[in-house]
């Protein structure tokens, strides 16, 4: 059997061909590079300090009356999904606060009442790292019912 030479012709580019190669590669490395750096920027931690809650969302007030019912069913919730960090009692002293080497708020502090109900609810459904949104995880009904009951946090 008698092979033929290799054809390099097949492998030829034109000067045209490669200026347009280049040219998709350095579009397709600063687009990787752009999302990477975006990716870089949402993923940071927010800054620590006051919570910067919109005006509408403050002013709501609760649909959900703070009965023995309401009560009952964020006491329920509260143990389940906040105890963790905020503590039982909501001194800011749940066992989380060691192992992950947080600072959560302190619920118990009287000045956590006197915020409104739109504050609590919206700090409850978007949260703020390292807490995380409950927007999507507890209904909204059940978020109003952790609102009355971590208004009674501080009473006790």
């Amino acid at each position: 059997m008698i092979r033929k030479p290799f054809n390099m012709q097949i492998f030829y580019i034109s000067p045209a061909t490669t200026r347009q190669l280049r040219f998709r590669i350095s579009v397709a490395v600063f687009l990787t590079v752009l999302m990477a750096s975006a990716l870089v920027v949402l993923s940071e931690e927010q800054p620590k300090g006051k919570w910067s809650i919109p005006a509408a969302e403050a002013q709501k007030k609760s649909p959900v009356a703070a009965n023995e019912s309401s009560l009952a069913a964020g006491q329920k919730i509260y143990s389940k999904t906040c105890a963790t960090c905020h503590g039982k009692t909501g001194d800011a002293d749940g066992p989380a606060v060691i192992e992950l080497n947080i600072h959560p708020a302190k619920l118990s502090d009287p000045q956590v009442a006197k915020e409104s109900d739109g504050a609590l609810f919206w700090k409850i459904t978007t949260g703020k790292k390292p807490m995380p949104a409950y927007g999507k995880r507890i209904s909204e009904t059940d978020r109003w019912n952790l609102v009355n009951y971590v208004r009674t946090l501080s009473k006790r």
